[in-house]
């Protein structure tokens, strides 16, 4: 799937913060953009070693969920041209809006059925991403300039991407990368996600606390599963 974006924004219901009880929190609808990468000329590609491996990371299984490109439950907000490559869904709000002069290649699902059952398969699978057993705590540091083999890697607070992340399958195209990020996800303008050895967007899960935001230029791969909102800026996004 593909999406041009000049900018998308995706909300969901109003922040959940950490004294929400766990039922309450795994009740509440989520955000999705599958198997993203905003594509751009410049890439930085700096790349060092994370020390040691981690393998435990199992699949998150979307569901019904994984026929969209765009999945959100209160608004989905376009501004320009940007171009969807595969369904756009919404539920249980009504607004969608900017398309046009945004164009979604599949269907356009509005508190439909389709998009209703999307939301349930979406919060079973931001459950499941949440619930993984974590391997590696990278809590403080920038995942620019990583090179990070398959398993669980967790953020207690928000996770920063900067410059270039390169993920390793070690030649298995099975192997799952899992992020669990406790507040926000943010990518500075000019940084990317680089699949190497098998590696596979369809097997990169990015679970988010609350806020996910691309910034302009940048190149971005994986499943993002936030609770409160994704924010695309200028680019190109496609797998």
């Amino acid at each position: 799937m593909k999406i041009s974006t000049t900018k998308i924004n995706i909300k969901t219901i109003p922040y959940v913060d950490n004294k929400t009880s766990e039922q309450e929190w795994s009740n509440n609808i989520k955000t999705l953009i599958r198997h993203t990468k905003l594509v751009i000329p410049t890439i930085i590609a700096l790349v060092m070693a994370l020390p040691g491996q981690a393998f435990a990371a199992t699949s998150v299984n979307l569901g019904t969920a994984n026929g969209f490109a765009v999945l959100g439950s209160s608004t989905v907000t376009n501004t320009g041209s940007s171009v969807v490559n595969g369904d756009l869904g919404l539920s249980p709000g009504t607004s969608v809006t900017g398309f046009p002069p945004g164009v979604v290649s599949g269907t356009i699902h509005v508190a439909d059925g389709a998009a209703a059952s999307a939301q349930t398969s979406l919060t079973t699978a931001y459950n499941n991403a949440a619930g993984q057993t974590c391997d590696t705590d990278l809590t403080g540091q920038d995942l620019g300039g990583l090179t990070l083999t398959p398993g669980v890697y967790c953020f207690s607070s928000s996770a920063q991407l900067t410059e270039t992340l390169t993920l390793d399958a070690q030649g298995e195209s099975s192997s799952v990368f899992i992020f669990k990020i406790g507040l926000a996800l943010t990518t500075a303008s000019g940084s990317s996600v680089v699949l190497i050895n098998g590696a596979e967007s369809c097997n990169v899960f990015w679970q988010v606390g609350s806020s996910a935001t691309l910034g302009s230029s940048t190149i971005f791969t994986g499943n993002i599963l936030a609770l409160t909102s994704i924010t695309l800026d200028t680019g190109e996004c496609g797998w």
